[in-house]
């Protein structure tokens, strides 16, 4: 079984998968004139820069939809998961720190493409018999491409990538981070994260937003302050972490006597895969919760796509990054290329406690808790996701065997091999982006960029 899932996912991530992401990306950035890099001041003004000078951006007086910032806060909760601290740890086990540069050029690129989404989710979408909107990729290719068949192939993936990414490496990152520093056992752990998803999706929509529109701001404003802290104490190998992250990227290097080395491919392969996993551009995924919001404009969800994508890679998994490797935790012989192979049998949760604890005091257990927050921000995002496509499937009926087939994936997730379940994960990736990389780039003329 691990065998035929390992081929699998090699074969979804093969070199040509890679390009279609970065072409994708590189067609929107060029075809926007580089908007995203060269017009900071106009996309961060109409998104993060205007939250406390335009009330409505945080408030809705609708009842069945939720304003431009909760549905920025639900999008970032589904994308803004362990993979920004855990899934950083595992492409620099996995690929080196070089693997980090690719993962940025992911996520230059991948800022075009999320707002290409959101333009096309917000253009296409439509109001159910309860009055909330439904959205996303399914939609845009159905409307769109006029193809039901592959919308209802991506609504699979989706719902499957929901399972994987959204539920069960949340779920197991949570459970090995807290075994491993307070000696917490598995079950428990499994338990508790299944009730407390099973209440917050008994609450719908209305509940998830409000959920994720309190945790994002803080779990990541704890996080952040506290590796800046780190950052600070070892100030003075900043510069070699960036130097070592740009060095690896392009050059692959023995990791010690004895043992293979990182092989170019799989530097870029894993920096970009764990890119995407990171910030979801190109998957598809994220535009249905985008597509919730009372937005009239779809320029201006789309420029809240760009500064979701800036936000999760740019800033947090860069933080992540240079505080594993200024920490001097990190050394190459304990994660060569697949880390359960290595010297050292070790997870990226445990490995990031690591980092945290040799710097500061309970460094360990701040981060443990940290990735809790991070894990269950995800969940909650991710079951937004599912159960709208489960709407888009099945309406209403849907969404009970759904709610019902989560909170039992959740608990399962946490007591399986930390190893298997990033490669089904990335694998599901992979397979949801397909038909939504095809979708856009057929409906690519319909994307209009803001004016100055």
């Amino acid at each position: 079984m691990e065998q035929i899932l390992h081929t699998l996912h090699e074969f979804v991530w093969s070199p040509g998968m890679l390009a279609f992401f970065l072409l994708t990306g590189i067609y929107f950035t060029v075809q926007s004139k580089f908007y995203s890099i060269l017009r900071i001041k106009q996309w961060f003004g109409q998104t993060l820069g205007s939250l406390f000078k335009n009330p409505q951006i945080r408030n809705t007086k609708e009842t069945q939809t939720v304003s431009q910032f909760q549905s920025f806060c639900t999008a970032l909760a589904a994308t803004l998961g362990t993979g920004n601290i855990t899934g950083v740890a595992t492409a620099i086990m996995a690929g080196g720190p070089g693997s980090i540069f690719w993962m940025w050029i992911s996520a230059v690129l991948g800022m075009m493409t999320n707002y290409a989404e959101n333009y096309l989710g917000i253009t296409y979408r439509y109001k159910d018999e309860k009055g909330q909107w439904v959205g996303g990729a399914m939609v845009y290719i159905e409307k769109g491409l006029g193809c039901k068949w592959l919308a209802v192939v991506f609504s699979f993936c989706c719902i499957g990538a929901s399972f994987g990414m959204g539920n069960m490496v949340q779920g197991n990152s949570m459970a090995n981070g807290l075994k491993n520093v307070f000696q917490i056992p598995v079950f428990f752990t499994a338990v508790a994260s299944a009730v407390a998803v099973a209440y917050i999706l008994n609450g719908g929509m209305k509940r998830i937003a409000v959920c994720t529109e309190k945790l994002v701001p803080f779990m990541a404003g704890i996080y952040l302050i506290t590796a800046c802290g780190i950052l600070i104490a070892c100030r003075h190998r900043v510069g070699w972490a960036f130097w070592e992250i740009i060095k690896n990227a392009f050059t692959p290097r023995a990791a010690c006597a004895g043992v293979g080395g990182y092989q170019l491919k799989t530097i870029i392969q894993t920096g970009i895969s764990r890119g995407v996993f990171s910030n979801e551009a190109g998957l598809g995924s994220s535009v249905i919760a985008h597509a919730q919001s009372d937005v009239e404009k779809p320029e201006i969800q789309g420029m809240w796509g760009i500064a979701e994508i800036f936000v999760d890679t740019i800033l947090v998994c860069t933080v992540t990054a240079l505080v594993l490797l200024v920490s001097g935790v990190y050394r190459p012989e304990i994660c060569i290329q697949n880390f359960s192979t290595g010297i050292e049998n070790i997870d990226g949760t445990t490995l990031m406690a690591r980092a945290f604890g040799s710097v500061i005091p309970f460094g360990e257990e701040l981060l443990v808790l940290s990735t809790l927050l991070f894990a269950l921000a995800t969940m909650i995002g991710w079951s937004c996701l599912g159960e709208r496509t489960a709407v888009y499937l099945a309406k209403e009926k849907g969404t009970k065997i759904y709610k019902w087939l989560y909170v039992a994936v959740a608990f399962l997730g946490c007591m399986l091999a930390p190893a298997m379940i990033w490669e089904l994960s990335d694998t599901l990736n992979g397979l949801m982006a397909i038909p939504n990389l095809l979708a856009l780039f057929l409906l690519r003329r319909e994307v209009q960029y803001p004016k100055k």
